[in-house]
């Protein structure tokens, strides 16, 4: 088997066929070996076919027949090798489901990795869920990626997320990483319509990009020719041609359809493209091809970056740019909006992940600066790919950890090469599947991605999306309970529904603030703190498409004097990830109880605290949790609840011991720090 550790640039974690189509391209042809090749595409194809056309029947009596499982096994590895996993899969399948072989580990993952680089995600997951059920301590660290992948991509989250953490423990990473990606990277997009357009095929249709002012090129594997059709053995689809498309009607419809340039559409892959300002010059992704495909050092095809000119009205023959390389691939070109900056991705030596995006500089001449790669705001160790440059933002798609499915998009806000850390777009512009290729117009309200999710025409298929208004919003107020005054510059944090921090704010000099572009519907949870005043939470419930008002009221401090001498109260402890105030602990609260019944001038603080285990955001929330149910409790009792100053959540903030973010700690050092600790304050 031919190694693809060798990067595949474009082949995406869920097997969408645009983004495979040749970072690497063993199945490809070549001059002299044209017609041999050719000739045994057909051997395959005819092989294949004469498996399908068997009906039950003959099938199962061709089955049985002794040696035929071995036969059939040489034959998916075979095209496996050659990478023409459309065909293997469909051989591996009638072994695996149809005969007696033994399912081995190699059967097992070559039947899933089939699957998987041709976009089936639940027969890719039956196969390595086998495969890890079988062989758990002997599967290899990529067969286990994908398995991850699939996991996420047929919506099995949870067992991802247990597997994302197997991996790296693995490859012996930190698991507090996985704690920096939490839901505070996604942007809610619930406020975008999207629809999938009429051009779709059954094929792959992907990579929009605007052309002129009503034109949209994009790329496709669609079937246009009448007597014969070339297949790319990979997915057994058409190679890729550009096509163009007109913008029709306020939905961003597509219609009439055509190939976009003879000059520029080979027989072999063309795709992603970008246009300079003026629409004059084109830069897109081809296969690295001259008279015959050309291929490096390990004897793969790679692609690269071509640019053509638009000259009396005619596109000139493509030539390649001087940064591409025989040995690894370049592709995905994006231009920024004044054409001096051109964005793009590579497989190349040097990089953050397994494939980055760099750019380059564009001078007034054509020419270009050395490649520099965008950092770490925007590479991980994962795939970027797919960007599109705005006035001040990129977008980009990404495999990386703790998303929606296989690529998400991505937003970084910045400009030219400094952008910050890429916030992902949410839903429903990211599914549980591959989305890419996205770009919007400079009114920022519509645009145009591909996805392969499902109820989709085809393999991978463009949709447009279009803001919808959204009046959903939180406006509020704050003011001191006392004198009425509004206090202005007080801190607001927004929480969601499951304690994670959304937003926050700082009112003004009249004590306002404003949460914009909320969900409709749903419970929010406000918290307002100001030096010298009692933090004070709310909920609130958002309608439909309206402005909810609140307004709260902070009560000033009480000037404390601690005492200790008449009662120094016990801490209460929490299980891990607990709010609830168990028997045990209730004991020590009914103790604190008598004390304040027996001295009515006593006031109460409650300062609650977590772990460091988790989200700082979320163990913000979870401790204010704690500080609510005790305060709960203790007037549950009969504590009238203006004794209780104030009920204070600190999160992780105030530890015990060291036992911090990424330090080995036994676990009755962590549960020293979910407590609940009480300042007894005299009047």
């Amino acid at each position: 088997m031919k190694k693809l550790i060798l990067l595949i640039f474009l082949l995406c974690t869920l097997g969408a066929f645009s983004q495979e189509l040749a970072f690497s391209e063993y199945g490809g042809t070549s001059s002299t070996s044209e017609k041999v090749n050719h000739a045994k595409e057909q051997e395959t194809t005819d092989f294949v076919k004469h498996l399908d056309g068997l009906n039950d029947k003959k099938l199962g009596r061709y089955l049985r027949k002794r040696g035929t499982a071995d036969k059939l096994i040489d034959k998916g590895n075979e095209y496996f090798d050659l990478m023409w996993y459309a065909e293997a899969a469909r051989i591996f399948d009638l072994v695996l489901e149809k005969t007696d072989a033994k399912h081995t580990q190699q059967l097992l993952s070559r039947a899933g990795d089939s699957y998987y680089y041709t976009g089936n995600l639940e027969k890719a997951y039956q196969w390595y869920h086998e495969l890890h059920q079988l062989y758990k301590e002997e599967v290899e660290e990529g067969a286990l990626f994908k398995y991850k992948e699939t996991l996420k991509g047929t919506g099995k989250y949870q067992r991802a997320a247990t597997l994302t953490k197997i991996l790296r423990q693995k490859r012996n990473e930190p698991l507090n990483e996985l704690d920096k990606v939490d839901a505070n990277t996604w942007e809610a997009t619930y406020d975008v319509s999207i629809k999938n357009l009429k051009l779709n095929s059954p094929y792959s249709d992907f990579s929009p990009m605007f052309h002129n002012e009503s034109d949209i090129v994009y790329a496709s594997a669609k079937d246009t020719l009448f007597l014969t059709t070339r297949r790319y053995r990979w997915t057994n689809q058409p190679f890729l041609d550009l096509y163009i498309a007109q913008q029709k009607g306020e939905d961003g419809e597509l219609s009439a359809p055509q190939k976009f340039s003879r000059k520029i559409n080979t027989k072999y892959h063309e795709a992603s493209m970008a246009f300079s300002p003026d629409q004059k010059t084109i830069y897109f992704t081809r296969n690295n091809y001259g008279k015959r495909l050309k291929r490096g050092e390990n004897g793969i095809n790679h692609l690269k970056i071509y640019r053509s000119e638009l000259k009396d009205g005619e596109w000139t023959k493509a030539e390649e740019l001087p940064f591409n390389s025989e040995n690894y691939s370049t592709g995905h070109p994006a231009v920024s909006p004044d054409g001096k900056k051109m964005y793009f991705v590579s497989d190349r030596p040097g990089g953050f992940g397994e494939t980055d995006i760099y750019v380059v500089d564009i001078d007034a001449n054509g020419a270009f600066s050395e490649p520099k790669n965008l950092g770490k705001t925007i590479n991980t160790e994962t795939k970027e790919m797919f960007p599109y440059a705005v006035e001040n933002a990129l977008y980009f798609s990404s495999n990386r950890p703790m998303g929606f499915g296989g690529l998400d998009v991505y937003k970084s806000d910045g400009t030219n090469e400094t952008f910050g850390v890429g916030v992902n777009l949410g839903e429903p512009i990211n599914s549980n599947r591959d989305d890419f290729s996205y770009i919007v117009d400079a009114s920022g309200e519509q645009g145009y991605f591909a996805s392969n999710r499902k109820g989709g025409k085809g393999d991978d298929d463009i949709y447009s999306f279009k803001s919808i208004p959204n009046y959903n919003a939180i406006v509020g107020s704050v003011t001191s309970e006392s004198s009425g005054i509004p206090l202005e510059e007080t801190h607001i944090n927004l929480y969601g529904t499951n304690g994670v921090l959304l937003n926050k704010t700082v009112s003004d000099t009249t004590g306002r603030y404003v949460f914009k572009n909320l969900s409709p519907s749903t419970s929010y949870t406000l918290v307002a703190t100001k030096k010298g005043f009692m933090d004070d939470s709310i909920s609130v419930k958002t309608k439909e498409n309206e402005n909810i008002t609140v307004t709260q009221f902070l009560r000033e401090a009480v000037k404390e004097k601690p005492i200790t001498e008449v009662y120094e109260p016990s801490n209460v402890y929490f299980a891990f990830d607990s709010y609830e105030i168990t028997p045990i602990y209730a004991q020590e609260l009914d103790k604190l109880v008598t004390v304040l019944n027996e001295n009515k001038t006593l006031s109460l603080k409650i300062e609650s605290h977590t772990d460091a285990i988790g989200p700082e955001s979320y163990n913000k929330y979870l401790s204010d949790k704690r500080a609510k149910s005790t305060r709960d409790y203790i007037v549950s009792q009969g504590i009238d609840v203006s004794r209780i100053l104030s009920a204070v959540g600190y999160g992780e903030e105030r530890l015990l011991n060291n036992c911090s973010n990424g330090t080995p700690c036994a676990a009755d050092q962590h549960r020293l720090n979910r407590r609940s600790e009480f300042i007894l304050v005299a009047e």
